[in-house]
């Protein structure tokens, strides 16, 4: 027996141990027509990125919990190919990717946990925990070559070498990856954001020391390193100018912020600076205004979908010497630009919506960005000139497209999906439409005509805010109402789509609530307060989170929507999410218990006092940690008599496990029924399809269970 075999032998057994089985019983409304399988095998499409020359383009594909690097380029008829042979669902994952100037390797980092430094050991191996690491690969095709444990690979414009970080250390090695990785430099603080002067022969990164962070310019020539305009606040996202001489950058000043998940709209402001890579003089080219927009808002990196990760993409030098930064100021992320020399910035992207990922064209000429533009529940590629400042979208379309990139020819790429096609990567043809270019990865076998088209709806919240969410309602309609599940998303930064989402968690939860769908359930996913997409003041609301849960009325406008649609069994509520959608299922059952048959509850939060203090940011003040407690599940325990199934894994360092221990402690004291599912070694976001796969299959089979107790009244 293979050891996904047995893994997914100990998911079954997990769900045994509850006395569920792996295969739903199907006694709500009708047996689904395809299976949880079936919706779950496309592959998810991450990473894509540009090759430095021609018109080629490589991503990730994760199919069934296996990591591969995929290729298109010109050479090859742009028919897209793998070119790495990982087989396992062993919670390995891919990404970082790094083109040679040549186009004929990549690099890539590869590891069990991207989603911070910590290591993880998510197959169960017993030689315990393994390090991120850095490879090597041929575009042509042939194994991979291990460089070092590190990640963050980047090659030298001329070709000759790789380097990498491992936390405080740049490495180099011959670019083909052959040899052993040589330190380059050894620093106090945590490195990241490689960025290569235009020559090669230059440097830049962050430094980051804790209570401020430094950019520092490595010369290779003399080998010493220049650190620019250095203080004791926060500098980052460098950019060269296109000599090489300058190098821009944003700086945040130091000051004591409220802990993460309080809201903050603003702050002492953030500016940009310029300074000499020769002598690190600086000055301040531009300072942002006070109130909306003082607080920096990053963009996301176009490859990957962590908003507070390190990114070198905040700042573009264009080739007529403007500095193009995202800015707040109107109360949307949006793009602006302002000279050198200073001035005042001007916008370029105007309008109640948000610009998401953005990248640069070659000749500093463009951006290119993903925007929810005319289309709030969805995004699509749009391109700007970065003189003029005129955008215009790339093709028109019904469905979603994220993670642009551009060819060294100009092509555009990006990734594509829609309400019933899983997230593939596409090229813009010369007649303005999208193609596919991997079709053939989607199996046949795969349902799509089978998955129904999510309806974008708005309700009104407790407190008169207008909410928006999506409407999943089953193809198969009946004269007997529906039992309906309310989902709430993580983050809670983050937005659902009319689609397939851009994250692949998420478009694995999409393709489950599907599944849902598929079964007889209708489904609304809410995309309540803290979520992006609806602006600055939506984000960060007042009173959200510790400072007073007012994302609960949110939920209780969901309640109250669904309750007013006739084709809802208001007597077969489920409620369920992930993360902070954990802390809202928990919210749900412990404040609004008798609208609920039943949650299922994955690595929620249960007291937000606690939580901070285990992540490192306590809360200060005896009020404002009362207020904390007060708004989080545990508070009202007393109230809580729905049914919850608790899935939780140990390993979870963004929310410890130590919030299912304090709730499922509040369950057995109330003697509230509860079942709970562990999985060892796995991390917050599962890295392991097993994973996925187990929680999926017990929510369904624990919702069949609960809400078909209770049954519908007579008309």
């Amino acid at each position: 027996m293979n050891r996904l075999a047995c893994r997914v032998m100990v998911a079954v057994a997990g769900m045994a141990m509850l006395g569920m089985t792996a295969t739903p019983a199907g006694a709500q409304t009708h047996p689904a027509t395809y299976t949880l399988s079936d919706v779950m095998q496309a592959p998810f499409a991450s990473d894509m990125l540009a090759a430095p020359t021609g018109a080629a383009v490589a991503w990730v594909f994760n199919a069934k919990g296996c990591s591969n690097i995929w290729v298109a380029d010109p050479s090859h008829g742009a028919k897209a190919r793998q070119i790495t042979r990982y087989t396992e669902d062993d919670g390995f994952d891919i990404g970082e990717l790094a083109w040679s100037p040549d186009a004929k390797s990549i690099a890539f980092t590869r590891g069990q946990s991207l989603e911070d430094d910590t290591p993880a050991n998510v197959n169960t191996s017993p030689e315990g925990t393994m390090p991120r690491e850095v490879w090597v690969v041929a575009t042509a095709g042939g194994a991979p070559r291990k460089v070092g444990a590190g990640d963050s690979p980047t090659f030298s414009p001329d070709g000759s070498r790789l380097l990498f970080v491992d936390k405080k250390r740049i490495l180099t090695v011959a670019a083909s990856g052959d040899g052993d990785a040589q330190p380059l430099l050894i620093d106090q603080g945590t490195v990241d954001s490689l960025t290569w002067a235009p020559d090669g022969k230059r440097l830049a990164f962050v430094s980051h020391r804790g209570g401020h962070s430094l950019i520092g310019v490595y010369d290779f020539v003399d080998q010493t390193i220049v650190w620019l305009s250095p203080s004791l606040d926060y500098d980052s996202s460098p950019a060269f100018s296109p000599d090489g001489a300058r190098i821009a950058f944003v700086h945040v000043p130091a000051q004591k912020t409220p802990p993460e998940f309080f809201s903050q709209r603003s702050g002492r402001p953030w500016s940009i600076w310029t300074a000499e890579v020769k002598t690190g003089q600086g000055r301040r080219v531009w300072i942002a205004d006070a109130g909306p927009g003082s607080v920096f808002r990053p963009m996301r990196s176009a490859t990957n979908d962590v908003p507070d990760l390190p990114s070198a993409t905040n700042l573009f030098w264009t080739n007529h010497d403007d500095l193009v930064f995202p800015w707040e100021k109107s109360g949307w992320l949006h793009l602006y630009a302002v000279p050198v020399r200073g001035g005042e910035a001007r916008a370029l992207t105007v309008g109640k919506f948000e610009v998401t990922h953005v990248v640069f064209s070659q000749d500093r000429k463009r951006l290119v960005y993903s925007s929810s533009q005319d289309d709030t529940d969805r995004l699509h590629i749009w391109t700007v000139d970065a003189e003029h400042g005129s955008a215009v979208r790339t093709a028109q379309s019904h469905a979603i497209e994220d993670y642009p990139q551009i060819g060294a020819d100009g092509t555009l790429f990006a990734l594509q999906s829609n309400g019933n096609q899983p997230l593939q990567p596409v090229a813009l043809s010369a007649a303005g439409q999208w193609r596919r270019l991997a079709p053939e990865a989607i199996p046949s076998s795969f349902p799509s005509s089978k998955l129904v088209m999510p309806q974008a709806v708005t309700f009104t919240a407790k407190d008169g805010q207008e909410t928006h969410a999506q409407l999943f309602l089953p193809h198969e309609t009946t004269s007997k109402p529906h039992p309906a599940i309310l989902f709430f998303h993580g983050g809670p930064q983050r937005q659902m789509f009319l689609g397939f989402n851009t994250h692949r968690s998420y478009s694995r939860i999409y393709a489950f609530n599907q599944y849902l769908v598929a079964e007889g359930y209708i489904v609304l996913s809410v995309n309540y307060r803290g979520g992006t997409g609806y602006g600055l003041d939506y984000r960060e609301a007042d009173n959200l989170g510790p400072g007073g849960s007012s994302e609960l009325n949110d939920l209780v406008g969901a309640i109250t929507y669904l309750r007013g649609r006739q084709d809802v069994d208001s007597h077969r509520l489920g409620i369920w999410g992930p993360s902070y959608g954990g802390l809202m299922t928990a919210l749900g059952l412990a404040r609004a218990s008798d609208a609920f048959a039943a949650g299922v509850d994955y690595a929620g939060i249960h007291n937000w006092s606690t939580l901070l203090s285990s992540v490192g940011e306590p809360i200060d003040g005896r009020d404002a940690n009362r207020q904390a407690v007060e708004s989080s599940p545990i508070a009202t325990i007393d109230q809580w008599h729905s049914p919850v199934l608790l899935v939780q894994a140990d390993n979870d360092s963004v929310v410890p496990s130590q919030q299912a221990a304090e709730l499922i402690e509040g369950l057995r004291s109330h003697n509230i029924e509860h079942d709970v599912i562990m999985i060892p070694n796995e991390i917050h976001d599962m890295a392991r399809y097993s994973s996925w796969m187990m929680l999926f299959n017990a929510a369904d089979v624990y919702f069949d269970r609960q809400l078909n107790k209770r049954s519908a009244p007579s008309p």
